[in-house]
């Protein structure tokens, strides 16, 4: 198991990057959130099994076709056994 804190940056605010993320990690069956903040960057923490999470890092550095990225800064934390992905409020 591996639980992330990831920050995107780039073209990812108003490109439905929340959303598709939300998806992708639906998809990987991963746990979490996702967000925007402020700054115009995207921020979220992501737990699952290795594989699950590194396609959902994988997807990020991509990101939506509507949006462009230009780094994703990913942080390893401990472990907290969540159960679903959702979009939250704005940060």
């Amino acid at each position: 198991m591996r639980r992330v804190h990831v920050l995107v940056s780039g073209e990812v605010q108003g490109v439905g990057f929340r959303y598709t993320m939300q998806q992708a990690a639906e998809r990987a069956g991963v746990s979490g959130w996702v967000r925007n903040l402020r700054d115009g960057r995207v921020e979220a923490e992501i737990e699952g099994e290795d594989a699950a999470v590194a396609d959902v890092l994988s997807w990020a550095s991509v990101g939506p076709p509507a949006g462009s990225v230009d780094a994703v800064d990913v942080r390893d934390l401990p472990v907290s056994g969540g159960n679903r992905f959702e979009v939250r409020r704005d940060g």
